[in-house]
């Protein structure tokens, strides 16, 4: 079970975890941009392996040609986001979106040969910086394998390695045990949830907390506020209509198995609602795409399908919408951030749910809940996420009018919570020139990967 997690405004949950805080000293080498300025560039390679890391990934891109003092050259593996960056993915970012234990071995191959190219692509374009994004299963053996390849040429001059969402130790029994050795092949860990980073540091990773990327969309004027009525003059839906957002996925695995579910739960409630209709968020896959267009024309409801890519268009739907229904996921905090009631729910090959249970220590799934350690979103995770349980989990938040306020609380929270602490540009041990203030996560990563000097953390 998780401990009491901040129930208050503390950022640094120290019981959060049983382990002893041991002492570090550390000592320090080049930063990125000392060993940019040689070549008078800067090259960054990234990886990121599913569509929410394609977002961070997008706009890391961007804060790094902002405070780059170098012209910056990027190449890596990334989705649609990070191509309108400037990146040309080696391959395209759904062959290595695989996501749990069983539904893993059907793809080890290509996963394996996809590897390979990685790292070849990395060691020939001489990085600066390599940069992967979650995903840590195909992420942590890219590192290995650099880090071994740099051993084997000698080099002096070897990139230094960031991850970006640091691995979810928190959730599993012994999982912070795994930090140790991270340090071996990751010279630093940007961390978005605000507990992380001190248990890093006390493992011997060094770490920093940059805040959690969602935050961005909620910064920018008048974006999470949506608006409603522009959402359905555009696609023809009427003011008194029951808008039904649902968010299926971003893998085609997680798609697959969770559409027929809430296409079924669709048809349980349909009539006990006024004029019901469904709004469905596309991830920019195109594999999923094509499996959701194709899906939706048997459904006995009318939809309106939302193309991945658009945060207007997405957040004008989520203003118009009753109510949400989504699989677990960056989904899940978006939807709280808006103040829109959801359902979370959860499925998977039934060997990879048991591993789950066996080995989970923390009674949720979704991130809100997680951080308040309490359920102030419904979920529906495995045996229990049928299409019977989520119509009646639907219904009951339709029926509660109070409901919107407890989020409005609740969102205000969270949102306090993955905040980072004011930075100054140039602040710290961040050898920066602009003296001006912005604290927004990309930003804050950004910083940190051009500055922060490689640090090896020694008990």
């Amino acid at each position: 079970m998780l401990h009491k997690m901040t129930q208050n405004s503390n950022r640094r949950a120290p019981l959060l975890f049983s382990s002893t805080v041991r002492k570090y000293f550390s000592t320090s080498s080049q930063s990125a941009v000392d060993l940019a300025s040689k070549d008078g560039e800067m090259r960054v390679f990234l990886v990121a392996g599913e569509v929410s890391g394609d977002a961070i990934g997008s706009r890391l891109i961007s804060a790094l040609k902002k405070l780059s003092p170098y012209p910056i050259r990027i190449s890596g593996v990334g989705g649609s986001m990070m191509e309108k960056q400037g990146l040309k993915s080696i391959f395209p970012m759904e062959d290595i979106a695989v996501m749990g234990i069983w539904e893993l071995l059907p793809h080890l191959k290509k996963l394996q040969v996809r590897l390979k190219e990685t790292v070849e692509a990395a060691t020939s374009f001489r990085p600066h910086v390599v940069v992967t994004i979650d995903s840590k299963g195909f992420s942590f053996r890219l590192l290995k394998q650099l880090k071994s390849r740099y051993s084997q040429q000698g080099s002096t001059t070897a990139p230094l390695h960031f991850h970006y969402v640091a691995p979810s130790f928190w959730a599993w029994k012994g999982g912070e045990e795994r930090l140790n050795g991270l340090s071996e092949f990751v010279d630093h860990v940007l961390c978005i949830l605000p507990f992380e980073a001190e248990v890093c540091i006390s493992h011997g990773v060094p770490a920093t907390f940059v805040g959690h990327p969602v935050l961005e969309d909620i910064q920018e004027p008048n974006l999470v506020q949506g608006n409603a009525d522009l959402f359905r003059r555009e696609n023809g839906i009427s003011s008194g209509s029951t808008i039904f957002t649902l968010l299926p996925g971003s893998r085609l695995q997680e798609v697959t198995r969770m559409l027929p579910i809430y296409s079924k739960t669709i048809d349980l409630i349909k009539d006990s609602v006024k004029d019901p209709t469904t709004v469905i968020h596309m991830a920019p896959n195109q594999h999923v795409e094509n499996y959701i267009q194709k899906a939706v024309n048997e459904w006995a409801v009318p939809v309106v399908m939302v193309p991945g890519g658009s945060l207007r268009a997405k957040y004008n739907a989520f203003t118009a919408s009753t109510i949400a229904l989504c699989t677990s996921g960056t989904a899940a905090l978006e939807l709280h951030l808006s103040r829109l009631p959801c359902v979370v729910a959860y499925r998977a090959h039934f060997l990879t749910e048991w591993v789950i249970r066996y080995k989970a220590k923390i009674p949720y799934i979704s991130l809100p809940n997680i951080l308040l350690n309490s359920p102030v979103i419904p979920e529906a995770l495995f045996h229990e996420c049928t299409p019977t349980r989520l119509a009646s989990l639907l219904m009951k938040l339709i029926h509660n009018e109070g409901v919107r306020e407890e989020l409005v609380f609740a969102a205000e929270k969270v949102r306090q919570l993955l905040s980072p602490p004011l930075a100054r540009v140039g602040g710290g041990d961040l050898d920066c020139k602009e003296s001006s203030f912005d604290n927004s996560p990309s930003l804050i990563a950004a910083r940190t990967v051009l500055y922060h000097r490689s640090e090896k953390l020694y008990a």
